[in-house]
């Protein structure tokens, strides 16, 4: 399984599991716990939450569902703007570890950049780890300006997590080269888009006719999640919404995409040319 490694030695499988919209639904429960057990059996390591899923139901869901196997987990959530303040961010943490059922955090990320002074914010970072609380920060959704911003604070900035998929890709203009470059790992949300509509796409479905997998004939998702996992540097955190979608995610990590292929997803999703603005959703 490709992996990435973070800047402080940590070595993880560069597929993880979303959580975004899951424990909303007590008719899903069941099915959502399955998935992100069925990732964890298959080795699928980082889950990924935050506060503001659900106002903690996906903490909630996950800490229900990692219990048991907690050590085996690098767990991820995040705090957002309005409760960045050095004091914001400790009971932030602990509500969210509530939640979780847990007694530490692998990693938490300021869900985007808010009005709250960054040295405030990461002071209180560092102090959370110096407690035990997390092991590791980050950041969510900064482009280039905001990562110096933090690198001038601090050289402990683990990860960048923003979006990024075939329709997304201003992040390619100068922000991926920027994190890569600084040792700042990549996690990309929403690898598959939002709404279904990057998947019915017909390059896609051409490029999927082109290849196998152990599951059998590869579909439009394994082919977006392929052509994010092709970069170095950057970890893809799907939504785990069914044990089938999970399954499929995993088969994407089997698929090698060719120069043609990347010729025909050029061709309908081209790279960016000039700068442009961080898109976040």
């Amino acid at each position: 399984m490709k992996t990435v490694t973070l800047r402080n030695g940590v070595t993880v499988p560069a597929l993880g599991l979303g959580t975004w919209n899951i424990g909303d639904s007590a008719s899903r429960r069941s099915s959502e716990i399955e998935s992100l057990r069925k990732g964890l059996e298959a080795g699928l390591r980082v889950v990924d939450t935050a506060e503001m899923y659900g106002n903690g139901r996906s903490e909630d869901l996950v800490g229900e569902a990692i219990a048991d196997v907690r050590d085996e987990v690098y767990l991820v959530s995040k705090v957002v703007p309005s409760n960045a303040s050095y004091d914001g961010v400790h009971e932030a943490c602990r509500r969210s570890l509530k939640h979780l059922d847990t007694d530490w955090l692998d990693l938490y990320l300021l869900h985007w950049h808010g009005g709250t002074p960054l040295d405030e914010t990461i002071q209180a970072f560092e102090d959370l780890k110096d407690d035990g609380l997390i092991r590791g920060w980050g950041v969510s959704n900064f482009d280039v300006d905001d990562m110096e911003e933090v690198e001038n604070l601090s050289g402990n900035c683990l990860v960048n997590q923003v979006l990024y998929n075939l329709e997304h890709r201003g992040t390619e203009f100068d922000l991926l080269e920027h994190d890569l470059k600084s040792g700042t790992v990549t996690m990309a949300y929403s690898p598959l888009g939002q709404g279904g509509e990057l998947l019915e796409h017909p390059a896609l479905r051409e490029v999927a006719s082109r290849h196998e997998t152990s599951l059998g004939p590869a579909d439009p998702a394994q082919i977006a999640l392929a052509w994010v996992l092709r970069r170095p540097n950057v970890l893809a955190i799907p939504k785990a919404a069914s044990p089938e979608h999970v399954a499929g995610n995993l088969a994407s990590l089997e698929i090698s995409l060719t120069d043609a292929d990347l010729k025909t997803l050029d061709g309908a999703f081209p790279s960016p040319k000039r700068k442009l603005s961080l898109a976040m959703i």
